[in-house]
């Protein structure tokens, strides 16, 4: 392997690692830093700042690689991580940690940035296997990080943070003095239009029957956001879990999710279908949340994780059936419809969750769980009522 895609691989698995750090103590640094008595409302404004910067930003960085090279925004993105970091290590105010969740969102290029530099530097034959090992790595780094977070936080509050941005500045480092430029710069002007964060949600209302498939997406994505605002809380206040179980039970997690997405969702659907497979994986997700909203004990959370993990069959069913509804030529308009909602749903699920959080902690701070479950329940209808054609009957054509 090359030395440019072994630095990318090391930097993806480290910025993971990074963003895995924060969750087991953020919750702590919140109340250190606010002095209040429930710090979810803060939870969920710092995920909801932090995914809509990178709503409105994303397509700006995406541009500016194109013309002024992936070497350029990956090192941009990477110093704004590093700065975010920084804040969170020395913060003093509330508003010290929102301006370094700005900066983070404004900056989170890496991911889609680092995949373009693969697609840049790899033939087509080993793309796949490549953008493979890249959500391999990127797995591995965020299975890692919540432990060792939360080990890092019991320690001192600080120095989880303080390790992210080493982690970052490291990786800076070796991007600036490692990676080379894939592509030349270009001197034409960027088309505005195309920046414009809600303009792959237009193609919906031109794409007969897919709105189904992007609510169901929207929904399932809200779902996600669930977990990074809650599980702290949740974990703290259930079971009296510290950083370090907080931080286990999230990697725990990590390592029964990507096992199942590894391994699960092909034969999944070649014995059930897509549609019951999507159904199946909905209905592992809940029993696994009505165990969670009911446990009296920790050690049955752990217990429950492969049920939990068999949810992540749905997701990868669900972008294989919506993806043959579409002609071939109109897969890239599609791809950004989806990220769209993606992104819409990271910015509305923190505000939800955090605030029926805020509602039911003092009586019952696992009643969030079945919020979650109510959510999904929306979603069955719409996965029983789509109408879909195989690959073999044609795909569905925009319209207008």
């Amino acid at each position: 392997m090359n030395k440019p895609l072994v630095v990318i691989f090391t930097a993806i698995m480290l910025d993971a690692v990074g963003i895995g750090l924060i969750f087991p103590i953020l919750p702590s640094l919140l109340a250190d830093v606010t002095q209040a008595g429930d710090v979810a409302p803060y939870i969920g404004l710092m995920a909801a700042l932090y995914a809509a910067m990178q709503f409105v930003f994303a397509p700006v960085l995406g541009s500016l690689s194109d013309r002024l090279g992936r070497r350029s925004v990956l090192l941009i993105s990477l110093a704004g991580a590093a700065i975010n970091y920084l804040f969170l290590t020395f913060a003093s105010s509330l508003a010290m940690l929102f301006i370094g969740r700005a900066i983070a969102g404004l900056t989170s290029a890496n991911l889609s940035v680092a995949t373009a530099y693969i697609t840049d530097i790899s033939p087509p034959e080993k793309r796949a296997r490549r953008f493979g090992l890249f959500n391999a790595m990127f797995g591995l780094g965020f299975i890692i990080g919540p432990v060792l977070g939360g080990a890092l936080g019991d320690h001192w509050l600080r120095l989880p943070f303080m390790a992210a941005a080493a982690l970052n500045g490291c990786n800076l480092l070796i991007a600036f003095l490692v990676l080379p430029e894939t592509r030349t710069a270009r001197r034409e002007p960027i088309d505005l239009a195309a920046l414009n964060p809600l303009r792959p949600l237009q193609w919906v209302f031109r794409m007969k029957g897919l709105t189904p498939f992007i609510l169901i997406f929207f929904i399932f994505s809200a779902t996600g956001e669930a977990y990074g605002t809650c599980w702290a809380l949740w974990g703290g206040d259930s079971f009296g879990w510290n950083g370090l179980w907080i931080g286990l039970s999230l990697g725990a997690f990590g390592v029964c999710q990507t096992l199942a997405q590894a391994f699960l969702p092909g034969p999944a659907v070649r014995l059930l279908g897509e549609r019951a497979a999507i159904l199946a994986g909905i209905a592992s997700v809940c029993v696994a949340l009505a165990v969670m909203a009911f446990a009296p004990h920790g050690w049955m959370i752990f217990a429950v994780m492969p049920i939990f993990a068999l949810g992540g069959i749905g997701v990868p069913a669900l972008q294989s059936l919506a993806t043959q509804q579409v002609e071939e030529d109109r897969q890239g308009q599609f791809q950004g419809v989806l990220a769209s909602a993606v992104s819409l749903a990271s910015i509305v699920g923190p505000l939800v969750f955090s605030s029926v959080y805020l509602a039911v902690r003092t009586a019952w701070p696992g009643a969030v769980w079945l919020s979650v479950i109510a959510i999904y329940a929306a979603a069955v209808p719409l996965v029983l009522g789509l109408r879909f054609k195989t690959a073999g009957d044609g795909a569905i054509a925009a319209t207008g």
